[in-house]
């Protein structure tokens, strides 16, 4: 009779919390035997004790907003405690919490409130960009990243993915898709310039120019959502005959391939177009917009 052994629970679809349940032991079992009352539970630590996380994706922190919480904190002290995981027995590591650690030495505090945890270094890094992701003053370019960071550093699927961060696969596409705009445009929505709505409208333009003049039109004229979306709609093909005649020479792109070019795509911060023949032969494209833009994808490429 084999011996009842205890499952695993499946963290994937519950967020956060289910990754910080999960996590497995990164200290021995005896040690955390000793050490169960700290476990779970909110403990005083010093913050010298505390080291900032490594997998963080947000390195830059506005010092107005974090002198603002400072001063909430010296009135009303820390209402929501930081997560923590141990290092050893007096150094713990950040998992969730940046700003209110920072926020807290600004208000001159010598201790704070933290869960203490455990995880690995994996689990560290899909916890800290999932927290990052949900930051509601996050733009849509870094959700875009770091939901890109989780599906090739944390070896998620886009399923998993929406289960993870809380969204439907539909949301988190459109967010990926936002890597493949050029530079240019993708630093607009970056700064704020350039809408959710619109480009969303300009990612399905194939034609790299036609894209960057309505773009061009939408910071000039300052042109609605509604208003792209109907310059979209009514864009006609570029040379269509001539790329009519092509796309019948060229052999249908398999779907492992559509999944490459995507993902150079997202890599590059271009649209990246992969031709293939029928002898499986052929060449990877790789656009750039300006000289800037260039050192940019050669640096990219380490030559």
């Amino acid at each position: 009779m084999s011996e009842n052994k205890p499952k695993r629970r499946n963290a994937l679809g519950r967020g956060l919390g289910a990754l910080l349940d999960d996590a497995p032991a990164s200290v021995p079992y005896e040690k955390l035997v000793s050490e169960v009352h700290t476990i779970n539970t909110i403990n005083e630590i010093d913050l010298l004790n505390i080291e900032v996380n490594p997998f963080q994706p947000r390195t830059q922190f506005d010092e107005e907003s974090l002198a603002e919480l400072a001063e909430s904190i010296k009135v009303q002290g820390i209402i929501q405690p930081i997560t923590v995981r141990r290092l050893s027995e007096r150094k713990y590591q950040l998992i969730a919490g940046e700003r209110r650690y920072h926020a807290s030495k600004l208000a001159g505090l010598l201790r704070i409130p933290a869960y203490v945890r455990t995880a690995n270094d994996q689990q560290m890094l899909e916890m800290a960009l999932i927290e990052n992701i949900q930051r509601e003053n996050l733009n849509a370019m870094e959700i875009a990243l770091s939901y890109q960071r989780l599906l090739s550093e944390c070896d998620l699927k886009q399923e998993e993915l929406g289960d993870r961060v809380g969204k439907k696969r539909s949301t988190v596409t459109n967010y990926l898709r936002l890597l493949k705009l050029p530079p240019d445009v993708q630093a607009a929505i970056r700064d704020g310039k350039l809408g959710m709505g619109h480009a969303r409208a300009l990612v399905n333009i194939e034609n790299i120019d036609q894209l960057l003049d309505i773009f061009k039109r939408i910071l000039k004229e300052d042109l609605s959502v509604r208003k792209v979306e109907d310059l979209v709609k009514n864009l006609k093909p570029h040379d269509g005959h001539q790329e009519a005649k092509e796309s019948e020479q060229k052999p249908a792109m398999s779907y492992e391939l559509k999944q490459v070019q995507e993902k150079l795509s997202s890599h590059f911060g271009s649209r990246v177009q992969i031709q293939n023949d029928q002898n499986n032969k052929g060449i990877i494209k790789i656009p750039y917009l300006s000289h800037e833009d260039l050192n940019r994808i050669i640096e990219i490429l380490d030559l």
